[in-house]
């Protein structure tokens, strides 16, 4: 094993915020795991798991052991009578892996394009986009225990999925995951910082429809008039879509969007409504209303608008962006990005009572 010592994490994370990793270690396989296991004071310490980087924010050097992924591979496992089940490595990028799939044929992840990100990342979030989220087409998953050293494989019941949510958001005293076939034979409980997802399976159906219904998607249909894409054409229509309204992250650091869409009863709906009727919602199908939390922002006067090197860009006011440069030592701090943040949960939450919930972990 090959320990790194003082590694600067600008390149490894998405906001492009200048961070040192006291300790990090690559993982390529799962036998780098059990080794390090093996050392029982290893095996004790405290651990951060890093993927993309793309759905952190570091607020200092990070002096937990770093994992960073980099577990590769993926192929077609094998197939039901309903579906291809698809197997990648957790340290395969995202948006790579829903374009090789439709280059076999094998449709279902195209709403999820450009979403960045490795894929062992994108179940911990439930990532999801346009009508489709990670629960959606997931299989199951194999992760190991960095306590027990132990490998086990959870379905979608014991993920927990939510939305943006999942078990690996969880410690131990706030989620539980029931015993199941293949689950290692023992009670699986909030998994925060205890595991590292290996691999990840996708059943992606045989029978095939196209999810739309998205405004952005059926400007894209009456602009090429047609009525039936296929997966490729959505592929297509989305990363137009996310590029036209997202920063590249190269470019410009970001996370994504930096707060969850809000959801609220209908009740309290019709009370934001007669406050402001340009507000911008949607009916879910459990009958709650999820509001755009870019228009929230939006509405309160933050676009365009800085806290430090830290700013709210001026494309999409759900985005958070790192004015300083990628590679530039005047780079915006996490503390500056989380200042900002704050600020515009305070006066969304003065002018129309709802609470933003950031989406990124907080390192």
């Amino acid at each position: 094993m090959l320990f790194e010592k003082n590694v600067p994490l600008q390149a490894f994370n998405t906001f492009h915020i200048v961070a040192k990793a006291h300790t990090l270690l690559r993982i390529a396989s799962e036998s780098d795991l059990h080794r390090l296991l093996a050392d029982p004071e290893l095996r004790a310490s405290p651990k951060f798991v890093l993927g993309g980087g793309s759905n952190i924010v570091l607020t200092g050097d990070v002096k937990a052991l770093v994992l960073k992924v980099e577990i590769m591979g993926r192929g077609l496992l094998m197939e039901t009578d309903k579906a291809f089940i698809v197997e990648a490595g957790a340290g395969e990028n995202w948006h790579e892996l829903v374009a090789w799939t439709l280059v076999q044929g094998y449709a279902g992840l195209e709403n999820m394009a450009l979403i960045p990100g490795t894929v062992g990342a994108a179940p911990v979030q439930n990532i999801g986009a346009y009508g489709v989220e990670l629960q959606d087409r997931f299989d199951s998953l194999d992760a190991l225990d960095l306590q027990t050293g132990q490998v086990f494989t959870l379905n979608a019941a014991q993920c927990a999925f939510g939305y943006r949510d999942s078990v690996f958001k969880h410690g131990a005293a706030t989620a539980a995951v029931p015993d199941g076939p293949g689950s290692g034979g023992h009670q699986v409980l909030g998994l925060k910082d205890r595991a590292m997802i290996l691999r990840v399976r996708f059943a992606l159906p045989k029978t095939w429809k196209p999810v739309l219904g998205y405004a952005d998607l059926d400007k894209k249909m009456v602009e090429h008039q047609c009525v039936n894409p296929t997966a490729q054409q959505i592929f297509d229509w989305v990363c137009e879509i996310r590029r036209a309204k997202l920063p590249d992250p190269q470019v410009i650091g970001n996370v994504g969007s930096f707060f969850k869409n809000p959801t609220v009863t209908p009740e309290q709906c019709v009370d934001i409504i007669a406050r402001d009727p340009k507000v911008v919602y949607y009916h879910l199908a459990d009958g709650r209303v999820k509001l755009a939390a870019g228009w929230l922002i939006d509405s309160c006067g933050w676009r365009g608008k800085s806290v430090g090197q830290a700013g709210v860009y001026e494309k999409q006011a759900l985005v958070l962006v790192n004015r300083g440069g990628v590679t530039s030592a005047d780079s915006a701090t996490g503390g500056e990005v989380m200042t900002l943040a704050r600020a515009i949960q305070t006066s969304v939450y003065e002018r129309f009572g709802i609470r933003l919930e950031p989406e990124p972990v907080v390192v």
